[in-house]
């Protein structure tokens, strides 16, 4: 299992929200690319970095940021947020991002995933954030009709490289993961499935590896790193094992 430590942008810094709340910003740190040198230092193998404002503007709105952290490290770094254009998602990869993720126009503009996927094998991956049984778009603001798994089975066949699907109900929470969550989307389909929100200790890196169905690809880690309830260490060596 391979796990994503995250740099949540919005102004600039990196924050950490609670349940995809914009108003419920935590700040971590006012220089995102001094955090992604530390994760590169701890052992991390990918970064996880997400405009959270792009995301709701629908461009990249940190794109300042994301830049100093992609001229700080030599690691891949995932880039989601805002990325609704061909254009948009090109642009990134051009500039150094090993994979983009896309969210809302995964279920607004289904084809643009195909298009990418097809034109930049294993650089794209689909956004898939739950909320009360649906998926949400928007910055999590606006809720669609669709399940993950209706949105998974969307992409089964477009040569997408992963899904990151996201438990708002557990993101930022420190509460520990529901595997199901995670698990139901990885049996349904053959696309690597990470899993993010809710990661609190060990234990959850253990659950998740537990999982009796298709193994669960990796994992996000958020605020668990940020305030010292996981160690990177730890979490690296319980995710090899």
């Amino acid at each position: 299992m391979i796990l994503y430590p995250a740099i949540d942008l919005k102004g600039g810094r990196c924050v950490r929200l609670l349940r995809g709340d914009m108003d419920a910003a935590t700040v971590f740190d006012n220089a995102p690319a001094d955090q992604a040198a530390q994760f590169v230092a701890d052992g991390f193998s990918w970064i996880h970095v997400v405009d959270l404002d792009g995301a709701i503007e629908g461009r990249s709105v940190n794109a300042e940021a994301v830049k100093a952290i992609l001229n700080r490290v030599s690691i891949p770094v995932q880039v989601g947020g805002g990325l609704r254009t061909f254009e948009a998602v090109e642009a990134w990869l051009e500039a150094g991002v090993s994979r983009v993720i896309i969210g809302t126009a995964a279920v607004r503009e289904p084809d643009l995933v195909r298009l990418t996927a097809a034109a930049f094998p294993e650089q794209v991956a689909v956004g898939i954030d739950v909320r009360d049984g649906k998926v949400a778009v928007s910055g999590w603001t606006e809720l669609s009709e669709l399940s993950a798994i209706d949105l998974a089975r969307r992409f089964e066949d477009a040569g997408v490289a992963a899904l990151v699907v996201t438990d708002i109900s557990k993101d930022g929470t420190l509460e520990g993961v529901n595997p199901e969550t995670y698990g139901a989307v990885a049996d349904a389909v053959s696309i690597p499935v990470i899993a993010a929100g809710g990661m609190a200790t060990l234990k959850d890196v253990a659950a998740l590896k537990a999982w009796k169905g298709a193994p669960i690809a990796g994992a996000v880690l958020g605020r668990s790193l940020y305030a010292g309830t996981i160690k990177p260490a730890e979490a690296l060596a319980a995710a090899r094992t």
